[in-house]
């Protein structure tokens, strides 16, 4: 039984104009299902969506809308709250500017509107107070698009869905992410990663991992939930095959993928977002930090650069310590 047929939601919006592929995610997603064959998808920039969620009164994971370049244009068919977090600009309510990172009431009949971003950044996330009603699918409301399951009909949204949320309870306190917490979008990206878990001396030699910290890697157009790739780089590798694995160096038997892991598809580089394939025979020279998973979630395809920084253990830890103060609604100013 829906949520709308046992009277536990309403009518929220309607989808004028979905977008490049708006879809309903949560955090953390599908996660403990690797084993079933399912990364966790969910947010690609989780931080976008946690506080889009804290910003109109939800728990940080409820489930939102991902809007991928921006574009998205929707009626409004419940008063409440909404809050858009990401790249700035753009966002009108009946024509009129609207701020990001901050609650905003809306009424019946509104009209939003975002245009496609031209600067900066690349995912735009819209809360609802209560939180958009979807089903659950293996524990989560997030669509995974390659399977068709979860979100609004396992799909990316489309001109005319309805989408639902659930009881806002009441009055709340609209909430604004104060401008020194905001992360901040550029086109020439730095993002924390740890070694392996192939990398050297097994894998790769030490001037190669030297020249992956030290290049500039630009992202392939051929870029979406599933993974970032970059330009092809030819690598000395430490040894010469992946022996009965296969002929090329980074072919290993297959194992499991971390979620971010930074995988050596031959000469080419991807990041495993979170839509990706759990396993498979190659190697991974390196991991995204937890917490720079966000900064993933905001590569333009075709554009964007990056450089990698090599983080241990306890720095990765004070990254996400840090990331989880950001979401303390304590230090959010009130409306």
């Amino acid at each position: 039984m829906s949520a709308r047929s046992a009277g536990q939601a309403v009518p929220a919006l309607e989808i004028i104009d979905p977008g490049l592929q708006t879809t309903v995610q949560d955090y953390p997603g599908r996660r403990g299902r690797q084993a079933l064959g399912f990364f966790p998808s969910g947010p690609v920039d989780p931080l976008g969506l946690q506080v889009a969620n804290v910003l109109v009164g939800n728990r940080p994971g409820a489930a939102a809308l991902e809007i991928p370049l921006g574009r998205f244009q929707a009626v409004i068919l419940r008063a409440g709250l909404i809050a858009i977090t990401g790249p700035d600009a753009g966002v009108t309510l009946n024509g009129e500017p609207v701020p990001l990172w901050e609650a905003v009431s809306v009424a019946e009949g509104d009209v939003l509107s975002c245009a496609v971003i031209r600067g900066a950044g690349y995912r735009r996330y819209l809360a609802v107070s209560g939180g958009i009603a979807v089903d659950e699918a293996f524990g989560s409301r997030s669509t995974l698009l390659v399977a068709g399951i979860g979100g609004h009909d396992g799909r990316a949204l489309e001109r005319a869905d309805v989408l639902d949320a659930y009881p806002a309870g009441g009055a709340r306190q609209r909430r604004r992410m104060p401008v020194s917490l905001r992360p901040h979008y550029t086109d020439s990206w730095e993002i924390e990663v740890l070694r392996g878990p192939h990398a050297d001396p097994d894998f790769l030699t030490a001037q190669d991992f030297e020249d992956f910290l030290g290049a500039c890697w630009r992202c392939d157009l051929n870029s979406d939930r599933t993974g970032v790739r970059f330009n092809p780089h030819r690598f000395q590798w430490a040894r010469t095959s992946g022996d009965v694995a296969g002929g090329h160096p980074s072919n290993l038997l297959d194992t499991s993928y971390p979620y971010g892991g930074i995988l050596a598809y031959g000469d080419v580089l991807t990041i495993l977002g979170p839509d990706s394939n759990t396993s498979g025979g190659f190697a991974v020279i390196a991991t995204v930090a937890h917490a720079a998973l966000s900064k993933v979630g905001q590569l333009r395809p075709g554009r964007d650069v990056v450089r990698f920084r090599e983080i241990n253990l306890h720095q990765a830890a004070a990254m996400q310590s840090h990331l989880d103060q950001l979401l303390d609604p304590r230090h959010f100013e009130t409306v």
